[in-house]
């Protein structure tokens, strides 16, 4: 007999060999109907698979969030079998799982077009049609070699030969059709439903690696329901007009070109935007107690071997040889230069805890395929700082942090969606020892710090130290990990930072490795994204226009771009000899927040006729009165709260 501890905490007993499906069938009807997997001790299972023994049990029906992922594995073996029946000698590699979706990888001579799209998702839905089976099966390794290769695939043999000796090879037949898998699955195609889309098309090398045979790759979404899938759909539409690459093309915000792959050529407009990020940052680090630093862009390779970095990302480092033979590597991070700026000259207790930043330019080899528009670059910028502090300061410093943070992303208009901590990597600098402590400093801190859940991530730490990663959400829903914060008990010790304690010895101190915006480049992408380019006034390039109805408004339009100027706005002019509705529209396409037309009328009577984008109304002021308006809109809102702090205290 084997005992399950059911959500409840009651436990039932039942006989060895016993399935989910029984399990289900002998608590009710109506419930093994509804049943699709279920979950023993948090692992998921087939629900028709014999249980292996007790522990925590718990029934999936499709309501259920871990059901979803297993819906859109389904989906992609269903899309697999579909190509298979529609092409005949198609091979398939790989085909998981993935956020909002899945893919499948497919070895063939011709190309797919978008226009067999459509036929593979009508062949789909005749596969879920005919409620095929899903069967779990248990082979002998050379059983499964020479079955593939029998077949003509070749990719799933190579697979199995570099499973390790000990793994269990399964098979899940889906019908006549079948595909090595380490499951779960459904119990039938009939469960996936047909709440699914095929998206795109797109090229892959076999295992990721460029030297390998390239594969076509067929991505859907997935749901549990068509209003689920309607709303993504939808928000993929919104998604699309919001792309950041078209919205830059069409503001004139930036460029990329392929004499400098991964890197920006920001245009004015888009480099006026990115410094009022940047200032803004700057003062709000400068009001939190931080230094600002600037370290070398290029050192010598001795320093990156000691501090790890070489082992770890030396793959991905631009290198340059001098004439002298020195080896030298451009950097990939920061850190290690703010230690160096550490080290110099004695530090004391009393120094701690050093808030070190620096808007430091990285540069990292990223291959062609991997690089997305300004959000995934060779050559970006961090919003970085290093926090060179006591143990026994860092729960106070995560705390201080995160509160900076929340505060930073609400001025954009973001809103803290998640925290995660990452644990532990393969590839690591540090003992466990060492690790274990940081981990639980870290988790301790955080918990202090947010106030919601935090998900653990283990292997995906830092390899100097575990970290925190903050995810947003922005106006669609969608999610961003910019910020994070690693807690490093490893680089002081490597690159040999001390300072001297209250009672004289030397001690090493915890770096705290931080940003926010992340890379800078990336989190300007999230922001034209988030806004569809129509930034609120004090981030918007230009923040108004002044246009003429006719020209003799055009003196008292310089005059009002240059009263404008001198409050401290960015104004351009449009004297154009254009009608007014076309220059309004042109200036309304461009996202331009304000737009101050002036004719006869308001010159002569000292007015503006404000339009605001996204309204066909106007307001009519006098230009001290616009002057007054826009000036006090236009203030980043640090420096809008600091203009109210102290209108409050002159009340007071």
């Amino acid at each position: 007999m084997i005992d399950l501890i059911f959500p409840d905490g009651s436990v039932r007993q039942f006989d060895e060999g016993v399935s989910g499906r029984d399990v289900a069938a002998s608590i009710a009807k109506s419930l093994e109907k509804r049943a699709l997997l279920i979950k023993l001790d948090g692992a998921l299972l087939d629900l028709d698979r014999p249980l292996p023994g007790g522990g925590k049990f718990e029934i999936l029906t499709r309501e259920s969030p871990e059901a979803l992922e297993v819906i859109r594995h389904d989906a992609s073996h269903i899309m697999a079998e579909a190509v298979q029946d529609l092409f005949p000698g198609t091979q398939v590699t790989i085909g998981p799982a993935i956020e909002d979706g899945f893919y499948y990888d497919f070895a063939r001579e011709t190309p797919f077009s978008l226009d067999d799209l459509a036929s593979i998702e009508k062949r789909m839905g005749e596969i879920v049609d005919r409620d095929e089976k899903i069967v779990r099966e248990v082979w002998d390794r050379e059983t499964a070699i020479a079955h593939f290769k029998a077949i003509g695939e070749a990719y799933k043999a190579e697979i199995i030969t570099d499973l390790p000796d000990t793994e269990t090879i399964t098979v899940y037949r889906q019908g006549a059709w079948k595909d090595l898998c380490l499951g779960p699955h459904l119990p039938s195609t009939r469960h996936v439903g047909k709440a699914f889309k095929l998206t795109k098309l797109a090229g892959a090398y076999w295992r990721g690696d460029h030297r390998n045979a390239q594969l076509q790759r067929i991505y859907g979404t997935a749901w549990a329901s068509e209003a689920d899938l309607a709303a993504h759909l939808t928000r993929i539409e919104e998604a699309e007009r919001r792309d950041h690459r078209k919205i830059g093309r069409a503001m004139d915000l930036f460029h990329l070109q392929e004499e400098a792959k991964g890197m920006i050529f920001w245009h004015a407009q888009g480099w006026t935007l990115y410094r009022t990020v940047e200032n803004y940052m700057r003062r709000r680090l400068d009001a939190d107690g931080y230094v600002e630093v600037k370290a070398p862009q290029i050192m010598d390779r001795g320093l990156w071997e000691k501090s790890g970095h070489w082992e770890k990302f030396g793959q991905n480092m631009f290198t340059c040889e001098s004439a002298e033979g020195e080896e030298l590597a451009v950097k990939p991070m920061n850190c290690p230069g703010h230690v160096q700026i550490f080290n110099f000259g004695q530090k004391s207790y009393r120094d701690l805890p050093l808030r070190m930043a620096e808007f430091g330019a990285c540069h990292r080899y990223e291959p062609s395929g991997a690089l997305h528009g300004i959000m995934r670059l060779r050559a970006f910028t961090q919003d970085d700082a290093h926090i060179f502090c006591r143990e026994d300061q860092i729960e106070e410093e995560t705390t201080r942090f995160v509160r900076l943070l929340n505060s930073v992303y609400a001025d954009f208009g973001l809103e803290l969606h998640s925290v995660k901590l990452a644990l532990r990597p393969d590839l690591r600098a540090g003992t466990d020892e060492v690790w274990d402590i940081a981990e639980q400093k870290l988790d301790r801190a955080a918990r202090q710090a947010v106030n919601m859940p935090i998900e653990h991530l283990p292997g995906e730490g830092a390899f100097y130290g575990p970290k925190l990663e903050f995810h947003l959400r922005d106006a669609i829903g969608r999610t961003w990990q910019c910020g994070t914060l690693q807690l490093d008990f490893v680089l002081p010790e490597r690159l040999d930072a001390e300072y001297v304690a209250e009672d004289g010895s030397k001690q090493k101190p915890v770096m705290l490795h931080r940003a926010i915006c992340g890379s800078m480049e990336r989190f300007i992408g999230v922001m034209i994204e988030n806004y569809a380019g129509a930034f609120p006034l004090w981030l918007a390039p230009t923040q108004v226009v002044v246009t003429t109805i006719t020209s003799d408004a055009d003196d008292y339009a310089r005059q009002v771009v240059n009263a404008l100027k001198a409050a401290g706005l960015r104004v351009e002019i449009d004297l154009r000899n254009e009608k007014i509705n076309y220059k309004i529209r042109e200036h309304s396409l461009a996202k331009t927040p304000v737009i101050a037309v002036v004719g006869r009328r308001e010159a002569e009577e000292g007015k503006l006729a404000l339009r605001r984008f996204g309204s066909d109304g106007q307001t009519i002021l006098t230009l001290d009165e616009a002057i007054s308006a826009l000036s006090l809109e236009a203030l980043a809102p640090d420096a809008a709260r600091a203009v109210k702090a102290k209108g409050e205290v002159a009340g007071a």
